[in-house]
C-alpha cells in the first residue's frame, strides 16, 4: 500500500487549496453609500445597524443615544467595540432596535456594531474578537412549564 499524506498541507493540496487563496485578506463589505451593515441580537432584541465614516454620533430609532439609553451603563456597553477598536470618533452609527428591554436592546447594538466594524475593516476582527465583542450573547428567557409556577419555581406547598 502507498503511503498517504495526513498532514493539512497533503489535504490542502488534495482538496486544491492554494496558499494564495488562505492568505488573502478579507474584503470589506461596503455598500454603494460607503456605509457597512450588520444585525446584532441579544436576548429578544434585535438591532439593524449602519457604520459610516463620520463624526462618533450615534443615532438609535432615530433619536440621539444619551436619549435612547438614559442609563450611562447602557451608553458604556454601545460604545465599548469603538473604544476597542480606537475608532470612536471615526465612525457614525444609525441603528433601529426593536424587541426586548432596554439592557437586550443595547447588547444587541453593541453585538451589531461590533460585526459591522468587521466588515467595514476586516483588519480590526482580531481585536474585537479577543474583546468578546462578536460573540452573540445566546443566553434567552427560558419558557415557563406547565405545573409550575414559573420556570423553574413551583406552587408552594400547604401542608393543611
Amino acid at each position: 500500500m502507498a503511503e498517504e499524506q495526513t498532514t493539512l498541507e497533503g489535504l490542502g493540496e488534495a482538496l486544491g487549496v492554494t496558499e494564495a487563496a488562505e492568505a488573502a485578506p478579507a474584503t470589506p463589505k461596503i455598500d454603494e453609500h460607503g456605509r457597512s451593515y450588520a444585525t446584532g441580537k441579544r436576548k429578544d432584541a434585535v438591532a439593524r445597524v449602519w457604520l459610516k465614516p463620520g463624526a462618533g454620533r450615534i443615532t438609535v430609532n432615530g433619536r440621539d443615544v444619551e436619549k435612547y439609553f438614559a442609563r450611562p451603563a447602557l451608553q458604556m456597553i454601545l460604545r465599548q467595540p469603538l473604544e476597542a477598536a480606537e475608532r470612536a470618533t471615526q465612525f457614525d452609527v444609525l441603528c433601529t432596535v426593536s424587541g426586548g428591554g432596554l439592557s437586550g436592546q443595547a447588547g444587541a447594538v453593541r453585538h451589531g456594531i461590533s460585526k459591522a466594524l468587521t466588515y467595514y475593516e476586516p483588519g480590526l476582527r482580531p481585536v474585537l474578537k479577543k474583546g468578546g465583542f462578536l460573540t452573540r450573547d445566546s443566553r434567552v428567557v427560558e419558557r415557563k412549564k406547565y405545573g409550575r409556577a414559573k420556570a423553574r419555581r413551583s406552587f408552594q406547598f400547604s401542608k393543611r
